[in-house]
Parts: C-alpha cells; structure tokens; sequence
C-alpha cells in the first residue's frame, strides 16, 4: 500500500479513517508494526452541525469539525493526514441485487482475476437514474458451468461463469458533497465505504457472518442496518431515524437546552423500564426564569423508551422484508453511540425477538486500543480495518467492490454530459 503520510521512521502502511457523521466526527490514524499488528496512534473527536440524516447540509460547519477532528488526531499521532478512507452513509442509500454472466475466453478454459472483474462489470449493467451511482458491488455468489455456491472461482475450469451481486448506490449530490468537504478541508478521499459496511468489519466475526447475523448501528442521525450469512451481505439499508430523535424528545418533554438533554441522555436515560434499579432522582438545571426541577429516572426512560422502540420496530420490518430473517441464528449486534443508552439491548431482545449483545470494536493490538473500546467508534475503527486490508489486482476483497479510482471522474463526466 503506498504511502499517503509523511513521518520520519514509521512504516507505510498507515491508514485513516474519517466517520463523518450527523452529530460527530471522529478521525482515527493506524498503522501496523514489524509484527503486523494494528496500533492505533491518534483519534480525534468534534461535534458537527452541518449534517442531517447523514447527509451534508452545511458544508462550512461541516468542514470545519472535519478539520478540528483530524487536526486533534494528528496532534496525537504526529503524522500529517493526506488522504483518508471515508465512511458514508444517510437516506439516500439505496441498495439491490443484481445478476450477469460472461463466457470464459481462456483457451484452456480456467478463471483468472481478469474474467471475475469482467463479470462485476457485467452485473453494473443496470438502468439507474441519473442522480444516482454505484458505490459498492459485493459479489454474493459465484455460479460455473451451473455448479452453484462457488465463492472464489479463481483457478478454476469452466466456460460460463455466473454471479449474484449485492449493489449499493448513493444519490450523486450526496457522495460529491462528501468530496467537497474532505477536498475543501486540505485532504483527498483514498476510499468511500458504506458505513455499515465498515461497522461491521470492527465487531462481526467470520463465524457470526457464517451462520447469520444482524448488525444495527444506531448513529445520531441514521441507523444502519446489515445483514450477512454464509460469510456475505445479503441486504443494507440506512433509516433515517436514530439518536438525534431520542435527544430532540427529551429536550421538547422536558423544556431544556439541546445540550442538556444530550447530556441527560448518556449520564441517566434508559432506554427500557425494567432496567431501572435505583430510580434517584435528577437535578434540571436552572433556565431562564425557571428555578432547578427533579425528575426521576423513569420519567426520563417514558420519554426515551418510545422512541427507542419505534426505531427498532422499524429495524425489526427492515429484517422481515430482507426474508432473512429465519437465517439470523447469531442473532442482533448492536453497536454506535445509540447503543450505549442503558436497557437498549434488553428492549431490543424484546422488539426483536432475537438474541442481542453490543458490539465492541476488536483487532487492534496498541496504542489508543482502550480509548476505541467502544460502540460509539465502530464505524472510524471499521474503515480503519478496511483500509488495512490488502486489495488485489481486480480492485474486489472481502467482497467488497469499492469504485475508489472512478467515482470522481463519473461525478465530473456526468456534469459534463449535463
């Protein structure tokens, strides 16, 4: 992996991840020692006000948190960030599955690199409007000559190759705002990965994404959702309800400041009644006119609980139209900073009916490895994951297609085309 970082006596293989959320971002330096172990070397953390529903809607507000985050992670790490790999998400994502075919040219008949990159393209042989293009294509399954269940063709012999994909695409004005913000914040976008996608890479297993899992990742402004079995995606979608929702309902119940109910929400809220165990009461503080009030814990978990389970009724609809939801034996993993409201994985087993546990970000060795340790850094850890990963010559890993190289030049042409 070339080198994108400058600093005296470290390796190249250094990567960033950059998760631009709705209420922060987060950037995260890594890099692997002689042992080939992950360290993470900086984080940096800013609130961001230029988003909703994971979409850029200030781009000054948004580039300017951008580059306080990255600036503190450099500080950190002592390493000047030149590109970074970047996490996407909002209700703009769209995702299909999509089917091709190509006839093998090789005189001898054997699969090479070249032949699966050319079935990939063949399956992006899809109408898609105008204002939308292809950010990932997963390879699902491969198909030779009728003999189906092959997931690695390469090798082998066979004159017809076939293959199901999992398609994401994204509106086109949201993926160049993106662009615009990390360009206009002094860095260049090595990778755009789909945020659950990323998650996953930090908390789901190869085990768990054999037998079938879900994982649903409560942002500030989306929730992410990925289903995966037999080691594959099998359906992502993005709702654009999360958080930022539950914070809003606190602070109109309860006639506070934004920032007071957000801080109201991590410090105390509960997310299910009958987690409560000691319900003291809580200390509003003074606004305005008003003098200070005392609300009890289970008044404050009557505002959050309704929200909370309408956002995981709407997951639980999500899983049902996937049709897998028969195939989930590992169950939920819950992860992102909506996770960390206490009962909501109780709630959730409830709503869901499935068994549920956090997912905590894993795999790295040193460093600011407690620091990560947490559901809220799932995504920033996951794109760090994903950059470390080699890619081969066809530009596919782990199943992930990714239009890194082209995505920009497609933006430009399509204007050009206008």
């Amino acid at each position: 992996m070339k080198s994108k970082y400058q600093n005296a006596g470290l390796a190249e293989n250094i990567v960033v991840g950059l998760d631009i959320g709705t209420t922060k971002i987060c950037a995260m330096i890594a890099a692997k020692d002689a042992d080939n172990r992950i360290n993470i070397l900086g984080i940096g953390k800013a609130e961001n006000e230029g988003m909703a529903r994971g979409t850029v809607t200030h781009i000054d507000k948004t580039v300017r948190a951008l580059q306080q985050a990255v600036e503190d992670a450099e500080r950190q790490s002592g390493i000047k960030v030149r590109a970074v790999n970047v996490g996407i998400a909002g209700d703009h994502i769209q995702s299909f599955q999509s089917r091709g075919v190509i006839a093998i040219s090789n005189p001898e008949n054997e699969i090479g690199r070249k032949d699966v990159e050319r079935l990939l393209q063949d399956t992006k042989r899809v109408a898609l409007p105008s204002d939308r293009r292809i950010i990932h294509v997963i390879p699902q399954e491969f198909i030779v000559d009728g003999q189906d269940g092959i997931y690695d063709p390469v090798g082998m012999a066979g004159v017809r190759m076939e293959a199901n994909v999992h398609i994401i695409t994204g509106g086109i004005t949201a993926v160049q705002n993106i662009y615009k913000c990390v360009e206009r914040a002094g860095l260049e976008v090595n990778d755009l990965v789909l945020e659950p996608l990323a998650s996953a890479n930090a908390v789901i297993n190869d085990e768990e994404k054999e037998v079938g899992i879900v994982l649903v990742d409560i942002g500030g402004g989306t929730t992410d959702i990925a289903i995966f079995e037999e080691r594959t995606i099998r359906h992502s979608a993005v709702l654009a309800i999360a958080g930022k929702k539950v914070t809003e309902d606190i602070r109109k119940g309860l006639g506070i400041l934004n920032e007071q109910a957000e801080k109201l929400k991590r410090e105390h809220g509960y997310a299910y009644l009958p987690e409560i165990v000691d319900d003291a009461p809580i200390l509003l503080p003074r606004l305005g006119s008003r003098d200070e009030m005392q609300i009890s814990r289970s008044l404050l978990c009557q505002i959050i609980q309704p929200r909370m389970e309408e956002i995981l009724e709407i997951v639980a609809l999500e899983i049902k139209r996937s049709g897998y939801s028969k195939h989930l034996h590992s169950g939920v993993i819950l992860t992102g900073g909506g996770s960390l409201i206490k009962g909501t994985a109780a709630l959730a087993r409830e709503v869901l009916g499935m068994p549920v546990k956090i997912g905590i970000p894993a795999g790295f060795a040193g460093g600011f490895v407690n620091e990560v340790e947490n559901p809220m850094y799932s995504t920033c850890t996951g794109l760090v994951l994903h950059g470390m990963k080699s890619v081969g010559s066809t530009g596919y890993e782990d199943g992930i297609k990714s239009d890194k190289t082209n995505i920009v030049k497609k933006i430009i042409d399509w204007f050009n085309e206008l």
